[in-house]
């Protein structure tokens, strides 16, 4: 018999499951750049989503180029960003195909037979369909709150609320994100955030109120199953 499951475990995806530096980091230069903003520096990037207030990687796009001089409408920078991620005119493969998986599939094998899985991302469905069918992943997760499922983007903590009432009564023991947004949407959500990021942001996210912090997605996975009482595979 399968072992009862003690909670439900919410994951982003976006620097956390899957590494985007080649796709999503990509795609923010390239908008940048076709749309007259210039080059893009990687620590102005880092710092507005540091900030909190920019999950969204198209209204970041919009607001380097504001600050840049450039006012753009928002439905131009999304048309651009999303030719260059999913590929379209020049008919050629999209940045989404640079992408890479970073959880090792026997530690979500784990994970998801001990916990039910979800996830709450401010990818579009499509998109976030796409990269989980392509890794072999989409099983894994019973629930998905994507883009368009939600009135209210992160830092509000709508997504969570959405899974909390999906898989009620089971609690939701964490949500492991990578953005200041992530923590702020789990502490409105009254939700354990697991932070992965770099150590030298692990203070920030603990006075987000992160209860734990680690440098990626496995280290969190081993985390929760030890608080499991369960041995990472």
């Amino acid at each position: 018999m399968a072992p009862e499951r003690v909670g439900v475990v919410v994951f982003d995806l976006d620097g956390v499951l899957v590494d985007v530096r080649a796709s999503f980091r990509v795609a923010i230069a390239g908008t940048l750049a076709a749309l007259g903003g210039g080059a893009a520096e990687e620590r102005e990037i880092e710092a507005l989503k540091h900030a909190g207030g920019y999950n969204n990687d198209w209204d970041l796009t919009r607001e380097l180029l504001r600050r840049r001089g450039v006012e753009v409408e928002r439905e131009r920078v999304v048309e651009v960003f999303t030719d260059l991620y999913r590929g379209g005119k020049g008919g050629g493969p999209g940045l989404i195909e640079q992408e890479r998986w970073l959880l090792p599939a026997g530690l979500l094998a784990g994970l998801a037979r001990r916990y039910a899985l979800a996830l709450f991302t401010g990818r579009p469905r499509q998109d976030a369909e796409f990269t989980l069918r392509r890794f072999g992943a989409r099983q894994a997760f019973a629930t998905l709150v994507a883009l368009e499922d939600v009135a209210e983007q992160k830092p509000s903590p709508e997504g969570l609320e959405r899974i909390r009432a999906r898989h009620a009564p089971l609690a939701l023991t964490a949500y492991v994100g990578d953005t200041i947004d992530d923590a702020h949407a789990a502490a409105a959500g009254g939700v354990a955030f697991y932070a992965v990021c770099a150590p030298e942001r692990a203070a920030a996210f603990r006075a987000a109120g992160s209860q734990w912090t680690g440098p990626n997605a496995a280290a969190a996975a081993g985390a929760l199953l030890a608080g499991a009482g369960l041995r990472a595979d």
